[in-house]
This record gives structure tokens, C-alpha cells and sequence, in this order.
């Protein structure tokens, strides 16, 4: 039997690691945006005190920070069009408020959100019924009326846009990486995205891929089936596209999409992540049966319920052992792995180290998802792309979606 030679499972990257003032050092695996309101309190607090044990962050979802997440674990705060902790009395970002709240010790990123895997493009509503006195004060809007998230956000309305949004983001937060976070339509808008970046000689320190592979019990059964790109197309081309124009190597790329398994890991970092999310696993931590009734406030198990009777079942103490051991297990299988393939960190992972198998055949991970050159794109070259991308490519504008 071959003896263990990685050391330690506790594999970390740096983001905001090129001219960010507060670059962060991150665990290759956290959790994924959950709100509080979405979730219980309890549930929250249980997530929060798992990631402090076990030195990993939990991506706050676009609910905010409420008193449960003050636990003592890493945040990435996540800002949607609601702007909620940042929002003025009619729903507007509000600088004054986004300084106040990105200053906290526990936020160690801020990561905009354009849209999410679960229902892209769609927006969303917290119901009357579950915008209690707590979730209110987290988000600042009234209690009991319907909560709404708007589908498209107000700060901004073009690509260049958003690189200027990200640009005061980074100074109103000290130096702290501010990325964004998308499920990928229309690949041109995406690649506007790109074309925005280039034109301002600025760029998010981090991207978050959100597959449509994503879900959640309250998302219409359409998006859910049908809207969005699964998150291995999705990273292949946010990538690619990268590389080709140069800009890989300023910034890192997470990616979310039913990553449960250290191998769902490595499949994704040879596709090109840097590091992965996970809500569903971590979900099932929690004591999840995944039983459809996120929106109904009748969750079983008290993990998305506001009802104090339903949330009693979720134990504190308990499901935040389950959250910690269940991230470094992961993490040791995910280390077991790489001594397996001779390996010593999930960054060394590429696509031949793996094989899928595809309409019968059994093909490398390079041959299915070819990688291209550096600075190919903008030297035209379109090699190992797919067919569709030059026409999107060259229909892109930085000035509008």
C-alpha cells in the first residue's frame, strides 16, 4: 500500500491575489449562497459554526448578513439586485451602508450576483409570511410584505457598466476581492463581459460559474428543466475565453452545480476552477431530505422554515459537526485521490488526468473540452473553440447586454 504523501487536506488558494489590498486565502471548498430567510436562523448559525471549525467560508446568498451568520466563520457577502444590507428606502445601493457592512472582520470577499443557477434570468420573491422582524432587520426592507428581487440590477446596465460597479465595490471595501457570480445564457453577453474588461484594464478578482444544474425547492419547474448552461459547458467556455484574451491569470474561478463528491472536485478543477461550492451537499449536512417545500415554510426537518416549532428540530450543535466533518471528509477523499494520481494539490489536476464517457465512447476530458492558447482570441484565432463562439465573439459589445 502506498504511503500517504500530502501532508495536510486543507488545500487553499489566493484570491484578489494581484493587486487586491486584501487578497484572501480560501479553502478549494465552501458553501455555496443560501439566505437566511431562505433558511432558518438555525440552519444558518449551524452552517456558520461548522465553516469556523473548519477554516472554509459560507457564502451568504443575496439575504445578507443577519445575527446568525456572527459565528465566527469566513463570509463571502453576496449582493443581488435587491441590494439587501446595502439598499437605500427605495431598493438603491446605498454606499454609506456597503462600506459599514463590508468592513466586518468576517467578510473576506464581496461577489455580486447577475444570476443564479436555480432560476436565471428570473429574479425572485421572499413571501409576506417569512419576512419576519429578523430577516427585515438583515435586509433592511419592511417586515411581513413580500420581499422581491428584482431580475436585472439598478447600479448598472451595460458590461462597462458592471466593471465600473466593481471598481467602487473594491475601493468602498477597503481592498477586499469583489468578483461576480452568474449562470451563463447568452454566451455573448458573457463574452460583452470580457470585451468590458479589456477596453477598462480592470477586472472582478474572482468569477463564480453557477450551473444550471443548481436548484432549490421554490424555482419554477421550467427554469429549473430548461433556462441556463450546465456548469461543465459553462466553466469550459468562461475558461477558454479567458485564456484566450490574456486574463486567466488575473483571476480565479469558483463553480457551483450539484458538487457533492471530491471527485465532482476534480472534475472541476480540470475543467479550469480554481475552487468549487457546494449548497446541496452541505444541505444534506444540515439533515435535508429535499422534501420540495422550501416555499411553503413547512420544511420538516427546520432547515428552510422560519416557523420556531419546525426549526427546533434542527439541533445547532449537532448539524454543525455534521457541517465541518462533512467538509473535511470530502477533503480527505479529495486528498486520497491525488496520491492516487500522483499528484500533491487539485491545482495540478488537468483533463488528462480523467476520462468520461460520452454517447458510448470512452474519450479524455481534453479531447471533449480542448483548451485553447494564450491570447489566441485576440489574435483571432479561434481554434478549439466551438463554431458558434467567433460570430458571438465578434457580436459581443462592452456597451450593452
Amino acid at each position: 500500500i502506498k504511503t500517504s504523501f500530502i501532508k495536510d487536506h486543507d488545500f487553499r488558494i489566493m484570491i484578489g491575489d494581484h493587486g487586491c489590498q486584501k487578497p484572501y486565502s480560501a479553502s478549494i471548498f465552501n458553501i455555496s449562497a443560501m439566505s437566511f430567510g431562505a433558511l432558518s436562523g438555525n440552519a444558518i448559525k449551524a452552517l456558520n459554526t461548522g465553516a469556523k471549525k473548519g477554516n472554509f467560508a459560507q457564502d451568504t446568498g443575496e439575504g445578507s448578513i443577519s445575527k446568525y451568520h456572527h459565528y465566527g466563520g469566513d463570509l463571502i457577502w453576496e449582493i443581488g439586485s435587491g441590494y439587501f444590507g446595502c439598499r437605500d428606502s427605495k431598493g438603491q445601493f446605498n454606499e454609506e451602508n456597503f462600506s459599514e457592512m463590508s468592513s466586518h472582520q468576517q467578510v473576506k470577499m464581496i461577489e455580486i450576483k447577475l444570476s443564479q443557477g436555480a432560476k436565471p434570468g428570473h429574479g425572485g420573491i421572499l413571501p409576506a409570511k417569512k419576512v419576519t422582524t429578523e430577516i427585515a432587520v438583515a435586509r433592511g426592507i419592511e417586515a411581513y410584505q413580500d420581499c422581491i428581487s428584482p431580475a436585472n440590477h439598478s447600479s448598472f446596465e451595460s458590461p462597462e457598466g458592471l466593471i465600473e460597479f466593481i471598481k467602487n465595490l473594491k475601493q468602498l471595501s477597503g481592498g477586499k476581492p469583489v468578483g461576480i457570480k452568474l449562470c451563463i445564457g447568452k454566451p455573448q453577453d458573457w463574452l460583452a463581459i470580457v470585451k468590458a474588461m479589456l477596453k477598462n484594464s480592470t477586472a472582478p478578482d474572482f468569477i463564480v460559474i453557477d450551473g444550471a444544474e443548481g436548484g432549490t425547492g421554490a424555482a419554477p419547474l421550467e427554469f429549473i428543466d430548461h433556462v441556463g448552461m450546465p456548469m461543465k459547458e459553462a466553466l469550459h467556455l468562461v475558461h477558454n475565453s479567458l485564456i484566450g484574451t490574456g486574463l486567466r491569470d488575473r483571476i480565479k474561478i469558483g463553480c457551483a452545480g450539484k458538487i457533492i463528491s471530491a471527485f465532482d472536485i476534480c472534475l472541476a478543477q480540470a475543467l479550469g476552477a480554481d475552487w468549487c461550492n457546494s449548497a446541496r451537499g452541505f444541505m444534506f449536512s444540515l439533515g435535508c431530505i429535499q422534501s420540495l417545500s422550501c416555499h411553503t415554510d413547512q420544511c420538516p426537518t427546520g432547515v428552510a422554515t422560519q416557523d420556531p416549532l419546525r426549526q427546533q428540530g434542527l439541533i445547532v450543535k449537532d448539524k454543525a459537526e455534521r457541517v465541518y466533518h462533512y467538509h473535511q471528509n470530502t477533503l480527505v477523499a479529495l486528498k486520497e485521490l491525488m496520491e492516487a494520481a500522483g499528484l500533491s494539490h487539485p491545482c495540478e489536476i488537468t483533463k488528462e488526468n480523467i476520462h468520461l464517457k460520452k454517447d458510448g465512447k470512452l474519450s479524455l476530458l481534453s479531447d471533449l473540452y480542448p483548451e485553447i492558447e494564450a491570447n489566441n482570441i485576440l489574435n483571432s484565432n479561434f481554434k478549439n473553440l466551438p463554431a458558434w463562439f467567433e460570430a458571438c465573439w465578434r457580436a459581443a459589445d462592452e456597451k450593452t447586454f
